[in-house]
């Protein structure tokens, strides 16, 4: 036992650890920050949002150490189990969870919430390395890419149910991950070009859209047609992209809500609503622009002791770092998740393991998902749909689950020598 607990503290990725812990601690700061109140200045006043993230902290800090100390093999053993646990919390929490801002995706117990579309995720990494990590798996067969496609859809339409549209458009993340395991390049290809018609449909009108379509195609055939390929394939191809067209207006209209179409709107600069929707990115960016390049200072943010970033200690806590710690401190927050996506990937390029080298791709995953969307709508890049940035937001479930997603991993990769 002695020998074995040695051999994880050897093995054990430390820079990964103190990477994690140097964005939790920055958070917390950052929190501080964001809701400093002269009144309860005490950093440990458990009547304040930065006292309950230490909480959150130190639960943190226990479940990393639980999952370091058990049985690397407990998670891929229990990894359908844990998917099903999450599958019925996620339909419990339609039925009698509580609804905040619209979405009804939290528990609420006292004080305190759980959300558990956050937990789905790691869960759903777990079920999908476990049954993509199969001896007979292969992702060019059509049975394997259901059953990848039906793991990551089943909590992704649950989390859509409960209008957290947010969380939801992080499942498709695991696509990356599916294409390093095998999956055609083709299909992602094929997905990025929905995405840009989907664009391209809100700014231009649908039937000019599909004129310029069947001239491109039409180009496109003759340019090509001497490598001999099918004209069915042109045809089939220009089908497809009218009908993805054709569809976006009905998707737009009834799948979206009001306030989703309005940030839509105004990112696409097809509507003006400062003092509306386009408040809150405005104010980020003033906040983030305002911190030059050395920053105020700490608790010294204007924009953040007056409380005029909304959301400033979760969703939009990356402006708080900009205001008081300017360029310098930005590009050290981007540095650190670089680091942390970078070293992640290495770390699941020398797994043995099969179901290790996939998770540790799914880690990467939704870190970057959760890193490039926050940033990106912080910095008026994207759309504000709502979802933390890893580590440094506010909320329990949030840092609960981004640290039981990544210390498995770690545990993962600290026995990668003992796991095939």
């Amino acid at each position: 036992m002695e020998r074995r607990e040695r051999g994880i503290l050897e093995n054990i990725d430390w820079t990964t650890i103190l990477i994690y812990f140097v964005l939790v601690f920055i958070g917390w700061i950052s929190i501080y920050s964001a809701v400093f109140d002269e009144v309860h200045s005490n950093i440990f006043d458990l009547d304040t949002r930065y006292g309950k993230q230490m909480i959150w902290i130190g639960i943190s800090t226990l479940i990393a150490l639980f999952i370091i100390v058990i049985d690397p093999k407990f998670f891929s053993q229990t990894a359908y189990i844990w998917y099903g646990l999450f599958i019925i919390m996620l339909l419990a929490v339609l039925a009698i969870g509580s609804e905040t801002k619209g979405a009804k995706s939290w528990f609420g117990v006292g004080d305190f919430g759980i959300q558990p579309s956050e937990f789905a995720k790691a869960t759903t990494a777990l079920a999908l390395a476990k049954i993509l990590s199969g001896i007979e798996i292969d992702m060019k067969d059509l049975k394997t890419k259901i059953s990848a496609i039906t793991i990551v859809a089943i909590p992704m339409i649950l989390v859509l149910l409960q209008n957290d549209t947010g969380s939801a458009l992080v499942f498709f993340i695991f696509v990356l991950v599916l294409f390093r395991e095998g999956l055609s390049l083709s299909v992602l290809i094929f997905g990025v070009g929905v995405a840009i018609l989907f664009i391209l449909s809100l700014l231009i009108n649908p039937y000019v859209l599909i004129g310029i379509l069947f001239a491109v195609t039409t180009i496109t055939w003759i340019l090509f047609r001497s490598r001999k390929l099918s004209l069915l394939l042109f045809i089939g191809l220009f089908a497809v992209a009218s009908g993805v067209v054709i569809s976006v207006g009905y998707v737009y209209d009834n799948a979206l809500g009001s306030h989703q179409k309005d940030r839509i709107e105004v990112l696409l600069g097809q509507k003006k609503d400062p003092q509306g929707v386009e408040y809150n990115v405005n104010q980020s960016k003033i906040a983030i622009g305002s911190g030059g390049f050395f920053g105020k200072g700490f608790l010294n943010g204007t924009q953040t002791k007056y409380n005029f970033v909304p959301e400033q200690d979760t969703d939009f806590i990356f402006c708080t770092v900009g205001e008081e710690w300017g360029f310098v401190g930005s590009v050290t927050i981007v540095g650190l998740f670089l680091a942390l996506m970078l070293r992640l990937v290495r770390m699941a390029e020398r797994q043995r393991s099969k179901f290790s080298r996939i998770y540790g791709y799914c880690v990467a995953s939704i870190l970057f998902a959760h890193f490039t969307i926050n940033i990106g709508m912080t910095i008026g890049l994207l759309p504000v749909i709502g979802i933390p940035l890893p580590f440094l937001s506010y909320g329990g479930s949030s840092l609960m689950s981004f640290t039981f997603l990544l210390f498995i991993f770690i545990r993962q990769d600290a026995s990668r020598m003992d796991l095939v």
